[in-house]
């Protein structure tokens, strides 16, 4: 489920307004986590122009972290020598899975638990290995994973201090008693998901009093938490913005989020030994850490260029 918007405002507005105002204009223009900018597929629509035969389609969930690791695959691809074209910024899991389907786009950074889930709603699998063992099984004819990475980047209710503290929260089972008193945020893939309000009822009995829909850990949502609007949101553990603001990130003790390790999902026609190989070390070059850090980079006040935090990156573990 994973951001962003800007423009000028007055300084003497709050942050609580400022937010208010970014999402009151988002909701008006019809805009959701499927992506604030023009879908790159948009121009496909009615059944998609498949990729050249020649070329490798990487495209991204409209989110920087997915934009940041489809751009590594295609630094590290096009040094390699095969050639490929980006569509990032596509949107949600809804929309990109049917655009690997038609052959829109051959290959995207994806998350294991969240994967197989969406993929097979009674999926039990929580573990690291055991969520990697099930997806072959569960995906579509035609698509394959590659090597997972050690990295995970997962999804988990997040509260701001003072709610942590109001409530003495320190799991989502201390939240459930009070669940019917607080509003959840987040993108609005997480109001159905089997991961997502779904599961947190079926999990752990929590039934939030009401659900604002947000951005996928974007901008909204951090400011949703900051200013009240969102008692709880879905955040994603990589993110900077959680220590930055002292956010507490609530432990999951029933497993209601499956191991998310990053993954390449792709076509399999388009998976030669080349393409293997290179996005296989990379893979074995990504953990946890260096993924936290890598988003860190992405999100400095400097604003880098992902082609260069890529380059850069790539560089630094011997896959330049």
């Amino acid at each position: 489920m994973k951001r962003t918007v800007t423009g000028a405002v007055s300084s003497a507005a709050s942050p609580g307004r400022i937010a208010s105002a970014v999402i009151a204009v988002l909701a008006a223009l019809g805009l959701t986590a499927c992506g604030g900018a023009a879908n790159p597929l948009s121009s496909n629509a009615g059944g998609g122009a498949s990729s050249a035969p020649d070329t490798i389609t990487i495209g991204s969930a409209n989110f920087p972290e997915s934009r940041l690791l489809a751009q590594i695959y295609a630094t590290a691809l096009t040094a390699r020598g095969v050639k490929t074209t980006l569509k990032p910024n596509i949107g949600s899991r809804e929309v990109y899975l049917p655009a690997l389907k038609d052959g829109s786009i051959d290959l995207i950074p994806e998350y294991t638990g969240t994967l197989l889930q969406y993929l097979d709603k009674t999926a039990p699998q929580t573990s690291s290995e055991d969520v990697y063992a099930a997806l072959p099984k569960a995906l579509p004819p035609g698509l394959t994973v590659l090597d997972k990475a050690t990295a995970e980047d997962k999804d988990a209710v997040v509260v701001s201090a003072a709610t942590a503290q109001k409530f003495n929260l320190k799991s989502i089972a201390d939240l459930a008693p009070h669940c019917a008193e607080l509003t959840m945020g987040g993108p609005p893939e997480f109001q159905t998901r089997p991961d997502g309000l779904p599961g947190l009822t079926k999990n752990y009995g929590c039934t939030f009093k009401g659900y604002k829909s947000l951005d996928a850990g974007g901008p909204l949502t951090v400011a949703a938490v900051k200013d009240g609007t969102a008692d709880a949101a879905d955040l994603f553990t990589t993110d900077s913005s959680i220590a930055a603001n002292n956010f507490v990130v609530l432990a999951d003790p029933k497993s209601n989020f499956a191991a998310q390790n990053v993954v390449p999902l792709i076509n399999a026609k388009k998976a030669n030994d080349t393409v293997k190989q290179t996005l296989n070390a990379i893979s074995a070059k990504l953990d946890t850490k260096a993924l936290a850090d890598l988003d860190a980079r992405l999100s400095a006040p400097d604003h880098p260029d992902a082609a260069a935090v890529a380059k850069d990156w790539l560089a630094s573990v011997g896959l330049g």
